[in-house]
């Protein structure tokens, strides 16, 4: 919690402010009794109306100025508060954005939405709070337990054996509530993420019929959240009980002796009652100190749980300058490349070997999980070879700059991600300053201008979050095209045609291959038409290279790709032949 502190800075002034004024207040609030027991001794006693009209008015003019001071160190308090948790919310968003994709799979989706929601709400609140009542309420306590002894030592004694006594009390419950909190918060997660796995898997759920299993497990994990919660809820239930006992049983003695002692002539009616009232006093801010411990002890577990996310290393060392190319180099070189994953038991890559020059098709295929993905995600620093080395241009890959080397890749990721907003909105993530030529360009060359065309708007259809008023293939196109505005050199198509029909697929790669600035395309695919007439085509085999050549080679060299394509041929031959044909094969 210490660490965020510094996302503090420029709201010093509301810091000082707002505990200042409330510190006044308070000082206000302690001259209240001794009102009430000259009103009591002298103006009762006397029977003066007068007096008493006298210091009823002073006394509520004493509360009008409370409540003033009171209304701005709240506003104070809030400015503070809001300022500070809107800083670290935007930081920890930007943070997390910069993340590497290793650690967003080991954060989690839910975890970081619950960080920048749910914590950063307690944290909001516990400032807030703080700032308004961690000096208040001391200040009252041990205020009324000062002006208690000014009225009569003998009886205020009392005060100096209470006080410790709920201090004890609430520093305990306290400490014990603190790591029950982050318990709650880490099952909290727990429901996020179910909530969030059937949201975006809600028709799958449906069409396999598993709701009853997903409400049951649902129900499992709120239960166990139900039962964090109320375990902790029911020792912080024991603050205000135990305070008020306590402090009722101060108060039985407090007028006990004290009416003994007015029996006896040395103490007065209303000092019994300013005693009284500064018992009350203690009791009230105990009961608000009680609630804001709580309030801390929630904005510190959810705190700490902030500055964890901030304190994981964000982004990837990189070069400070683009290198220039080293003459007749490959623009991309595989040596000796091995990939294992943070806590995995195996090598996901290993002993990859590839070049690929501009303009080059590269194919790569193999079977479910051997590697196809990863392989291509570190043309882009998604991840880094733990093994070997990936060299650009001559160069190994870290030796560029991050922006720079993700300008010149363009992605088509096997999910078709889309945002809400227009298809002119979409496309231009590949490339913010697009002309309309530019974007309808790169629909030509993905296949996409003819659907887009008939849609309401054109450019300007407005496309659902995630394209769910699009078909597969159109949000395939799209998302191709997207990565086409950007005119990238390396572009990556990671098996983003797997929803067009062949007949569509065969004219996306005839217009890759016409396009101008002649990018080297990686296409993966599961599908051996789709690389066919790649210059290379790459073959995996659980993270393995067991081939690399052109198609004809393949069939007569490595038995994996044979057996893909034996399996495909009877789907795929028409397709190929027509293909052929229509190329002049």
């Amino acid at each position: 919690m210490k660490k965020l502190l510094k996302y503090m800075k420029g709201y010093y002034r509301e810091c000082a402010l707002s505990p200042l004024f409330k510190l006044i207040e308070a000082l206000l609030e302690l001259f209240i009794p001794l009102v009430v027991a000259q009103i009591i001794d002298v103006g009762i006693a006397n029977n003066d109306i007068g007096y008493i009209v006298k210091m009823s008015l002073f006394m509520a003019l004493l509360g009008l100025v409370g409540l003033g001071l009171a209304i701005v160190a709240q506003y104070f308090a809030a400015r503070a508060a809001v300022g500070f948790s809107t800083r670290v919310r935007g930081v920890l968003f930007n943070h997390v954005m910069r993340l590497s994709p290793t650690e967003l799979d080991s954060l989690g989706g839910s975890t970081v939405v619950t960080r920048l929601t749910s914590d950063m709400n307690q944290v909001q609140n516990g400032v807030n709070m703080t700032l308004r009542l961690l000096l208040r309420s001391p200040f009252v306590v041990f205020g009324a337990m000062i002006m208690a002894f000014t009225v009569d030592v003998p009886s205020a004694l009392i005060f100096t054996v209470i006080i410790p006594i709920l201090a004890v009390v609430v520093f305990a419950i306290m400490l014990s509530t603190i790591p029950l909190y982050r318990r709650v918060q880490a099952k909290l997660d727990r429901i996020l993420l179910l909530t969030r796995e059937n949201l975006s898997g809600a028709r799958v759920v449906r069409a396999f019929g598993r709701e009853e299993n997903e409400s049951a497990m649902f129900a499992e994990s709120n239960s166990a959240l139900t039962a964090a919660q109320t375990h902790v809820g029911r020792i912080s239930a024991l603050l205000n009980p135990l305070t008020f006992v306590l402090i009722n049983a101060a108060i039985l003695y407090l007028i006990y002796t004290g009416a003994l002692r007015v029996e006896m002539g040395v103490l007065t009616q209303g000092a019994v009652i300013a005693l009284y009232n500064y018992m009350s006093q203690i009791l009230t801010e105990l009961i608000k100190l009680a609630n804001l411990i709580i309030i801390m002890t929630k904005g510190v577990v959810s705190g700490r749980r902030v500055s964890a996310v901030l304190d994981i290393p964000a982004g990837i060392p990189e070069g400070e300058s683009v290198p220039a190319p080293v003459e007749g180099a490959p623009l991309v070189k595989f040596t000796d490349v091995a990939l294992t994953y943070r806590s995995a038991a195996a090598p996901a890559l290993q002993n990859i070997d590839l070049t690929a020059d501009r303009g080059e098709i590269i194919g790569v295929i193999g079977g479910t999980g051997s590697g196809k993905s990863t392989l291509v995600n570190l043309l882009w620093r998604a991840y880094d070879a733990t093994e070997g080395e990936l060299q650009i241009n001559g160069h190994p890959i870290a030796d560029y700059p991050l922006a720079y080397l993700r300008q010149q890749v363009g992605i088509v990721p096997q999910r078709a991600e889309l945002f809400r907003g227009t298809i002119r909105e979409n496309l231009m993530y590949g490339n913010e300053n697009a002309t309309d030529e530019e974007l309808w360009a790169a629909l030509e060359s993905a296949q996409a201008a003819s659907f887009v065309r008939e849609k309401d708007g054109g450019l300007d259809h407005l496309c659902e979050a995630g394209g769910r008023n699009l078909s597969g293939g159109q949000r395939q196109r799209l998302t191709i095209a997207r990565a086409l505005c950007r005119r990238p050199r390396i572009l990556i198509l990671d098996d983003s045609a797997s929803a067009l029909d062949f007949a569509t697929d065969a004219a996306l790669r005839k217009s890759l291959r016409e396009l101008d600035y002649t990018p080297t395309v990686f296409i993966v695919s599961q599908r051996t038409s789709s690389i066919r007439h790649a210059d290379r085509i790459l073959v995996l085999d659980d993270g393995l290279a067991v081939g690399c050549g052109t198609h004809d080679e393949l069939l007569s060299s490595c038995a994996v790709y044979r057996e893909i394509y034996e399996s495909q041929y009877k789907k795929e031959d028409a397709a190929i032949k027509k293909e052929d044909a229509a190329n002049g094969n």
